[in-house]
């Protein structure tokens, strides 16, 4: 074997071996994740498209967490009237309460359109609701989209339904973490890219106004 081919191999075991390290560091990191659900904040943000989500997000506002519930990434098709029954334990705040978002398709569009609504509402915290392994990328895009707010992180940690083929279950949510982990990166390697090309960086986001929640919490202390 020339010293180049064992240079190249030497490089490529060293970029997998970075790869492995980083991917079970973010699995690590996100399994472990703690979850002050006693913490209140202004609102309570859900992101559609994983199992539980909405469900954890309405016990977590059914327990008083949040003044206000704020489901980002509705399909343009589902409207209030096919959720009623998802809203059942809630149902006496459901219309006063609970705001659909319609405009986000991804992540990125998740954090921008909560940001919008939280201006609206001069809201400056909330708990973030989502899957496990979505939630390093998700709080990556709304620190961005909202670098003055106070975030909290409760991740969803869905289990296999009963019935369900357990290796089909392990191989669709390793796949997930896996796509999730290479998303991560490249929103980190964006956002080493905008230090070093300014120009590159999203403008910046709004900022909050110490109001509601956090302010009253800070004033009772």
């Amino acid at each position: 074997m020339s010293g180049r081919v064992k240079l190249l191999a030497g490089l490529a075991g060293a970029c997998a071996g970075l790869w492995l390290g980083g991917l079970l560091w973010f699995v690590h990191s996100g399994m472990s994740r703690g979850d002050d659900q006693a913490r209140a904040t202004d609102a309570i943000v859900v992101l559609t498209g994983g199992r539980l989500r909405l469900e954890t997000g309405i016990d977590l506002f059914g327990g008083g967490r949040a003044r206000k519930l704020f489901i980002s990434g509705v399909n343009h098709h589902v409207d209030r009237e096919a959720l009623t029954r998802v809203f059942e334990p809630v149902a006496s705040r459901a219309q006063c309460c609970i705001v659909l978002g319609h405009d986000a398709d991804n992540t990125r569009g998740n954090a921008r359109e909560t940001a919008s609504w939280m201006r609206q509402e001069r809201f400056s915290s909330l708990r973030l609701v989502t899957s496990w392994y979505h939630m390093p990328r998700s709080l990556l895009e709304f620190h961005r989209a909202m670098p003055s707010a106070e975030i909290v992180a409760s991740p969803v940690f869905a289990k296999a339904e009963p019935g369900e083929d357990r290796v089909a279950a392990w191989a669709g949510a390793a796949g997930l973490t896996i796509g999730e982990y290479h998303k991560f990166l490249a929103v980190r390697l964006l956002i080493a890219a905008e230090t070093v090309f300014p120009g590159l960086a999203a403008p910046p986001g709004p900022d909050f106004p110490e109001t509601t929640a956090t302010a009253a919490t800070a004033r009772r202390q």
